[in-house]
């Protein structure tokens, strides 16, 4: 089980002394047990870290990580390039965690992650929330943050995570949630003026 610190790294999947990740896929594609058994290797910590940032505790990452490898053992057949697997593994984790979230009543996943942020990355946050024109109060507190994300969307959230947290390209974003990448923007465009709204009505209060 890992733990809250190692959550927050992320284990690239490739090794150079080990078998590439397309010769295990396509190892896997046609029915190696060898291969799909080193895929998990490869890719269970990541899974689990993409999941406890979306969900916030260890028993759900624990599901997203069993269920996503039980689907996608069920659905190789449908991988047709080997080079779209990651984004197709990730795809499969995040809309499953996205359904266990939807399932909460007033979930707090998010907010224990942004609790386990380091204090540089909360500042980045609070920066990335703001518009490009527009910078909110330096009186903003990541408990305001917490509070205006878990009015978001779960859509909007994950994007939010994804692109504005993890660092990831709204290229690399579009292909986790299935979208486009004008979508992804849309998201986001929608996401920061919320929370920009609510927060501002927060401070004015």
């Amino acid at each position: 089980m890992a733990d809250s610190a190692s959550v927050n790294r992320w284990t690239p999947p490739h090794r150079n002394d080990e078998r590439s990740i397309p010769e295990l896929v396509e190892g896997f594609v046609n029915d190696d047990a060898s291969a799909f058994t080193e895929l998990v290797k490869r890719f269970q910590r990541n899974i689990y870290y993409l999941a406890y940032r979306i969900l916030g505790n260890h028993l759900d990452a624990d599901e997203v990580v069993q269920e996503t490898f039980v689907r996608i053992y069920r659905r190789r057949k449908e991988i047709e390039n080997v080079a779209s697997f990651t984004s197709f593994l990730m795809r499969i984790a995040t809309n499953f965690a996205i359904d266990l979230l939807r399932k909460r009543k007033g979930h707090g996943g998010l907010n224990e992650e942004l609790d386990s942020l380091s204090g540089e990355t909360q500042t980045e946050l609070s920066r990335r929330v703001r518009t490009p024109s527009e910078m909110l109060d330096d009186k903003v507190t990541m408990q305001e943050i917490r509070k205006a994300m878990d009015k978001l969307a779960p859509r909007q959230q994950i994007t939010i995570l994804l692109h504005d947290v993890e660092g990831r390209s709204k290229a690399e974003v579009a292909a986790i949630m299935e979208c486009t990448e004008a979508t992804v923007r849309s998201n986001l465009h929608i996401a920061r003026a919320k929370l920009k709204q609510i927060l501002t009505k927060r401070l004015s209060v």
